[in-house]
């Protein structure tokens, strides 16, 4: 699920470079007097029922299916076990959200959008699973700009610039096929083919994915050509090693563990990580190349006006 975050999060820094000191300024402002509404004006919990009561608006409320069905969180967890989570449409509040730069160069401006949207102010969005998250993510965007979001996508084959709208309400949810441990726990098991040690692993929350894609950034900035990306993922995946959870010992083995174990209990995570389908088919307007493509992630997401 990195590639989703980081993909997206690059592209809004983009469209706020692009704005100009005068705009920044001003959507400051605007940004600054709604969070000042928002603390002492508008009820944030009751934010739908204030707009019907006072101002004879309806923010539409849905829910979206949690890939995980609720089976990772702990009990006493607002979503322990559920298998959808509420949320409202956005709002131009939400947009201002969207157009902090404070926020922006944070790397929290999604975060803060679902934090916004969602009905039950008791959910953490930090301790959301990753794919959870993006599946917010994508309803979020289609309850505020429609389903339709059109990319731009250059052909490998003939390097043809490709209007190429994709509808987000077809991009299917993959569910949780596998069981952890016990219920309410985020852990599951996996023996690795050559060297026959038992790995207990966890999936990873949205923040933990953005945590690691600051290291990684980090050690660019750095000059270290070795982006550390596949060691950084499994320290935080893996949480025991044949029954033990002495983290001294796991972060060892994970540095010598065989690249063959690596490779095995990657695609293992990967095959059975909830999420939302991202795979689609796309077809060159001018050559006819047909193949499938991660979904591509640009400034139009979230600005469908924005430049491509």
């Amino acid at each position: 699920m990195v590639d989703i975050w980081k993909d997206l999060l690059m592209a809004q820094k983009e469209e706020n470079k692009e704005e100009s000191v005068e705009q920044r300024g001003l959507r400051n402002a605007v940004f600054a007097a709604q969070q000042a509404a928002g603390a002492g004006g508008i009820p944030q919990v009751n934010r739908q029922d204030y707009a019907k009561r006072e101002l004879g608006v309806e923010i539409p409320i849905d829910a979206v299916p949690l890939p995980s069905k609720g089976k990772v969180y702990p009990e006493g967890h607002p979503l322990h076990m559920a298998e959808s989570v509420d949320y409202r449409a956005m709002t131009a509040k939400e947009e201002d959200i969207l157009m902090s730069p404070a926020l922006i160069k944070k790397g929290t401006v999604i975060t803060e959008l679902i934090k916004s949207c969602l009905t039950n102010p008791d959910i953490d969005v930090n301790t959301l699973l990753s794919g959870d998250r993006n599946a917010l993510m994508i309803a979020i965007r289609a309850s505020g700009y429609g389903a339709m979001y059109e990319p731009t996508y250059v052909c490998p084959e003939c390097e043809f610039k490709n209007d190429f709208p994709i509808n987000l309400t077809e991009l299917g949810i993959k569910p949780l096929t596998i069981d952890p441990t016990h219920p309410g726990v985020n852990l599951f098991h996996f023996k690795l083919p050559s060297c026959g040690k038992t790995i207990g692993f966890r999936f990873l929350t949205g923040r933990e994915e953005e945590e690691i894609l600051a290291e990684v950034d980090m050690r660019k900035k750095k000059g270290l050509l070795n982006s550390n990306m596949v060691t950084a993922r499994l320290a935080r995946s893996i949480v025991e090693l044949d029954g033990s959870q002495d983290r001294n010992s796991i972060s060892k083995f994970v540095q010598y563990m065989p690249a063959k174990d690596s490779l095995a209990l990657r695609e293992f995570i990967d095959e059975h990580e909830p999420g939302v389908h991202m795979m689609v088919e796309f077809k060159c307007n001018s050559c006819g190349h047909v193949e499938e493509v991660t979904l591509p992630m640009g400034p139009s997401f979230f600005w469908p006006n924005a430049k491509r």
